[in-house]
C-alpha cells in the first residue's frame, strides 16, 4: 500500500501526516509506504516547520529526514490513496492531476474519522505549538481509523 498525504505547503499538516501513519504502518508490520506533498512550490526541499517536527519528536516520531516536495499528476498513478488535508487541497489535486484523476482514491483525510462530513485539518502555520498539538491530535485520531478501517487493526 503505497499512501500520499498532501496540503499546500508540505511542511506542516502533510508531514505530520505521513510521519504518524508511517510510524503506525511500521509498529503494525503493514508494510505501507506513506509520502507527503504539497499543492505549491512554496517549499520544495524544505525540512517540515520547526514545530511540527518538535510535536511529532514529542510522540516519539522523527519527521526531519523529510523533504517538501510538490503534487505531480503522475502520483495519481503512483499512490493508492491521496489524502487531503483540506477542500482547497482537494480542489488542487484535482485541478492538477487533469485527466489522471481518480475520485475513488482521493479524499479528506477527517473523513476516516468523520464519514462524508469533509471536515478540514487546519493549517497551523501561523500558530503556536498549541496549534500544532491539535493538529497532531486530529492525525493521529484519523490514522488510527484509516488503519483500522483497511486491516481490522488498532493504529
Amino acid at each position: 500500500m503505497k499512501i500520499l498525504m498532501v496540503c499546500l505547503g508540505n511542511i506542516c499538516r502533510s508531514p505530520l501526516a505521513a510521519g504518524i501513519l508511517q510510524y503506525k504502518a511500521d509498529n503494525a508490520d503493514l508494510g505501507w509506504v506513506v509520502e507527503s506533498s504539497g499543492t505549491s512550490r512554496y517549499h520544495i526541499g524544505d525540512p517540515p516547520h520547526r514545530m511540527s517536527q518538535k510535536v511529532a519528536l514529542s510522540h516519539g516520531i522523527d519527521i526531519s529526514n523529510q523533504r517538501g516536495s510538490q503534487f505531480a499528476k503522475e502520483d495519481m498513478l503512483t499512490f493508492d490513496l491521496i489524502y487531503a488535508m483540506d477542500r482547497d487541497n482537494y480542489a488542487d489535486i484535482k485541478r492538477m492531476s487533469g485527466e489522471l484523476w481518480n475520485e475513488e482514491k482521493t479524499d479528506l483525510i477527517l473523513n476516516e474519522l468523520y464519514p462524508g462530513e469533509d471536515r478540514e485539518v487546519p493549517d497551523p502555520w501561523y500558530g503556536n505549538e498549541k496549534d500544532f498539538r491539535e493538529v497532531f491530535d486530529m492525525l493521529d485520531k484519523a490514522c488510527d481509523a484509516l488503519i483500522f478501517r483497511l486491516t481490522g487493526k488498532e493504529g
